[in-house]
């Protein structure tokens, strides 16, 4: 870890966002035709009371919306942001984004979680752990907090005195507070007051997880509080210099973009050990192939195929959480590659993948077990 530069940190991020599906904002503001509008935060949004995290999804969320990006459900975005920059000092901290804006499918989170991973295990040495937890939507929230004030009403005279006197003013942040000590142990759990709804979304986050063999443990007294976060939260842990932060925050996006707007972001801290100049990072150069999957099978697929296809160098770009094949085909007509990978559910069930030609509108199937080396011949 310490021997990476802040430059490589952000050539890996820039890898781990293209075979996942996630564009660098910086590169999307720089392409838009829009000025920026630098607009104020919303007025009932009060970055004071919000967490380190929280504000900083905030801070990214005020220039998605100032560069005049207009996410939807039916066109999401996937970006990746970071607050180091070429030709600027690093950072103390170097921040790492992702965030899948618009996107009320699990599939968003088990992605963005993947995605994660792969760049801690790039910056890091030895195992990592992924804690995951759920606090559901805004009715498990409430149900959840009069469980906790029942609580700290009954073992008060027991618990620690920062934690009861906490309870008193801000009864999620006693919680949270409570869970890093010994007695956290014996405190309600979010997941045992969700809603439907919620239920359902987190059980389909871990079904992604098991499915892609994603290592993670259940986490009780993992917890978020205030206004900001909902549904899925989860922290990545690799060393004292590596952590990372992710939640679902529907409530605080909707305040920029005024419309429903199901999000999930996270979070990598990384502390520097040099605060030289940054130089330039290299353009990654036009992939060769864009990967279209139809289908939940697919999907799980590619999931699982990411890391090979990136560790073996192979030119690709795919947007593994967008389920339209609409907006599938928009990032082929962009990006314009020699050649599309296509797997359906029947693909997926086979082990096989269509390698198309764009030319001349040739089709090959190819079986999992070899595409690596089969695209490392025609790429």
């Amino acid at each position: 870890m310490s021997t990476l530069r802040p430059d490589d940190i952000l050539k890996r991020a820039s890898a781990v966002g293209t075979y996942y599906g996630f564009s660098s904002l910086a590169s999307v503001a720089a392409a838009s035709k829009r000025g920026a509008l630098r607009a104020p935060y919303p007025e009932n949004l009060t970055l004071e009371t919000l967490d380190s995290s929280a504000r900083e999804v905030a801070g990214f969320l005020k220039q998605v919306r100032d560069i005049g990006l207009t996410p939807s459900t039916a066109s999401p975005l996937f970006l990746w942001h970071t607050n180091a920059a070429a030709g600027r000092p690093s950072p103390k901290q170097i921040l790492i984004q992702f965030h899948a804006i618009g996107v009320e499918h699990a599939i968003a989170d088990a992605v963005l979680i993947r995605a994660v991973r792969a760049l801690m295990q790039e910056l890091g040495k030895g195992a990592l752990t992924i804690r995951i937890n759920s606090m559901g939507d805004k009715e498990t929230r409430g149900r959840f907090a009069r469980e906790l004030t029942t609580f700290f009403r009954k073992h008060g005279s027991v618990l620690p005195e920062q934690c009861t006197n906490c309870a008193k003013r801000d009864i999620l942040e006693a919680a949270e507070l409570l869970a890093a000590t010994e007695d956290g142990s014996i405190m309600p759990s979010p997941t045992d007051h969700l809603s439907e709804v919620s239920r359902k979304h987190f059980e389909t986050v871990l079904e992604y997880l098991e499915s892609t063999d994603t290592p993670y443990e259940l986490a009780p007294q993992l917890l978020s509080r205030g206004a900001s976060w909902t549904e899925t939260c989860f922290e990545v842990r690799h060393d004292e210099k590596l952590s990372a932060w992710g939640s679902r925050y529907n409530e605080m996006a909707k305040l920029f973009f005024k419309s429903n707007m199901p999000s999930v972001g996270a979070v990598i801290r990384i502390t520097a050990d040099s605060r030289d100049i940054i130089p330039p990072v290299k353009e990654r150069g036009t992939p060769r192939f864009v990967f279209v999957h139809i289908g939940d099978e697919a999907k799980r697929e590619s999931m699982r195929m990411a890391d090979d296809l990136r560790r073996a160098r192979v030119p690709m770009a795919q947007s593994i959480g967008v389920q339209s094949l609409t907006e599938q085909m928009r990032l082929v007509d962009t990006i314009n590659p020699q050649y599309v990978l296509i797997m359906g559910r029947k693909e997926a069930l086979e082990r096989t993948v269509i390698l198309r030609e764009r030319a001349n509108h040739t089709e090959t199937f190819i079986p999992l077990d070899s595409l690596i080396e089969r695209l490392k011949v025609v790429g």
